[in-house]
């Protein structure tokens, strides 16, 4: 039973790290033209209109700089977390990376006593990637002056559960452990992230 649920933890692991990787290539963020930009991109088109075009042109400028404002508020584009964060994006590639592979090597050695360690690092690793993930929802980049505005897309909700799943499939076996068998709960588990045994 402790190996089934030590490999099934690693396994929930390793899966949450390498979606956590691709998810750095999904829609992070969602941009929008804001009402400020839609005036701008107006007065930008009907002065290049009013300096080089005809009477017609102009007309006809003006017209479209008026349907610019139907797009305030709506989303226009995405991007994603590689495109936006310049070293965060990397980062987090370099710890769903290690994750992957503590996780891997945690299930190859599930049947081996010695090599069944590694949780709590696998669960550091996974703690800091959410840290980063839910950092970049409240601090989000800045947009280009006050044309654009950011709204959180799918991408970065799908990190978020990424790394939580790196988390929860390390510490998987002590927190399905039967009371019975073993004193480990949520809060023993969380105190092998710092290295240390409980009653240490």
């Amino acid at each position: 039973m402790v190996e089934d649920r030590l490999r099934l933890g690693s396994l929930i692991s390793a899966i949450g790290a390498a979606l956590l990787a691709v998810s750095v290539f999904l829609p992070w963020y969602g941009v929008s033209l804001t009402a400020g930009g839609a005036a701008s991109a107006q007065q930008a088109l009907n002065n290049v209109a009013q300096q080089y075009g005809n009477t017609t042109f102009q007309t006809q400028a003006k017209a479209i700089g008026l349907g610019f404002g139907a797009f305030t508020g709506h989303q226009v584009t995405t991007l994603s977390a590689h495109q936006t964060l310049k070293y965060l994006n990397v980062i987090l590639l370099i710890l769903a990376a290690i994750a992957f592979l503590a996780a891997l090597l945690r299930l190859a050695g599930a049947s081996e006593p010695t090599r069944t360690g590694g949780g709590s690092q696998i669960a550091f690793v996974g703690l800091l990637a959410t840290v980063c993930v839910l950092f970049r929802m409240v601090e989000r980049p800045a947009p280009l002056g006050e044309v654009f505005s950011l709204s959180l897309s799918w991408g970065i909700w799908f990190a978020l559960a990424s790394s939580v799943a790196v988390v929860i499939g390390s510490l998987w076996p002590a927190l399905t452990s039967s009371p019975n068998r073993s004193a480990s709960t949520p809060a023993t588990a969380l105190d092998g992230l710092s290295g240390w045994p409980p009653d240490a």
